[in-house]
Formats: C-alpha cells, sequence, structure tokens
C-alpha cells in the first residue's frame, strides 16, 4: 500500500520524530511505500488569505495552491498522521494543511443542489492518527477527543466506505518516563507491522 505519511511537530529531536521514525520502519518492514510529508521541515504556510478563501468552493485541482500535496493525496491508498495533540486538537500547523489543501476537486465535490457532499477520497483506505497528549486519557475523552474526531470521523467521511481506522495515543507525555516512551515506541511498531 502506498501511504502518505503527514508528520507535524517543530522540534526535529523530540518524542515525535520518533514515534514518526517507528511507523515509517514497521510500515517498511511490511512491505508499504512511504511518501513523508514534513509539515515544519518544507515550511507549510498554514494561513490561508483572503482572495484564496474567496474562490475556496469554486477552486479546482488546476489551481489549487499546493498542486504537490493535492498529487500526494490523490495517489496515496491510506494516510497516517504523527503529531502532538496541543489544546485537545492538532496544532495550527497541521489544521491549516487541512483547511488549504483538503479541497474541493481533491478530497470532496459540492453538488450542484441540495445535498451532502460528495467524497472524493474513495481510494483512501486506511486513515490512522499517532499521537501524544499531555492529559490522561480520562480527560482526553471526557472533553470528547476533538481532534482524534476531525480525522477518524469528520475527514474520514470523505474516505472509501471500508476505510480502516487506527487510533494511538501516548497519554500524560508531559510526565512520560523513558519506560512510558519505550512501551509506547514498542507498540506502535508492533501495530504498524501488523497493517
Amino acid at each position: 500500500m502506498r501511504i502518505l505519511l503527514v508528520y507535524c511537530h517543530p522540534v526535529p529531536e523530540s518524542f515525535c520524530a520518533a514515534v514518526r521514525d517507528t511507523v515509517i520502519a514497521a510500515l517498511e518492514k511490511s512491505g508499504h511505500e512511504i511518501d513523508l510529508l514534513d509539515l515544519y521541515a518544507e515550511g507549510f504556510d498554514p494561513v490561508m488569505q483572503a482572495d484564496e478563501r474567496r474562490r475556496y468552493n469554486e477552486m479546482t485541482l488546476a489551481d489549487h495552491p499546493f498542486p504537490d500535496h493535492a498529487r500526494r493525496i490523490k495517489e496515496a491508498e491510506g494516510i497516517v498522521f504523527v503529531y502532538p495533540t496541543w489544546w485537545y486538537g492538532q496544532p495550527a500547523m497541521l489544521k491549516g494543511w487541512f483547511e488549504r489543501v483538503w479541497t474541493g476537486d481533491v478530497t470532496f465535490a459540492i453538488p450542484d443542489g441540495p445535498g451532502p457532499i460528495k467524497p472524493l477520497m474513495t481510494h483512501i483506505k486506511l486513515l490512522a492518527v499517532v499521537t501524544t497528549c499531555g492529559a490522561p486519557r480520562w480527560w482526553s475523552y471526557a472533553v470528547g477527543h476533538p481532534g482524534k474526531r476531525i480525522i477518524l470521523r469528520g475527514l474520514r467521511a470523505l474516505c472509501a466506505k471500508t476505510c480502516r481506522r487506527v487510533f494511538m495515543a501516548h497519554y500524560l507525555m508531559d510526565k512520560s518516563t523513558p519506560e512510558s516512551r519505550r512501551n509506547f515506541l514498542a507498540e506502535v511498531e508492533q501495530r504498524f507491522t501488523r497493517l
């Protein structure tokens, strides 16, 4: 399977970088092809300007602000997101990537009349999130785990009906220990090797 791995963390030596590397190694071990998209390394600009918003609903692949990113989404069969959960959601960089790259003609089509949008990501058979959370598991679920829901419910609706979902989180990251981090990486390796 061709997998687009979207990585979002500003610190090169972060634990998220170790998570990213573990996911890549496990997927490659299972024979998957990985396309790494590192938003911070690319210097992605997450801020949508007024003119871009004005033409958003009529935007086509031909006038997409990030044609390379759009192409990579269209070529993928699975998408894996690795990022830290900050304030219960994705970092602004990743949220901006959704807003600026997941456009009409790439991920959905707006109907001419009333009715729901049409999913255009039916080639995506895997949607996965591996994240770190400062909060404990119980509190993350008490507040509704909004970051998880954005991807595994909202974006998932644009994918294949049989799209598989994976969610893994290292909770209490701010109080993590070498042992807890090592155990989490082992769980990640095991889970992604089995995909």
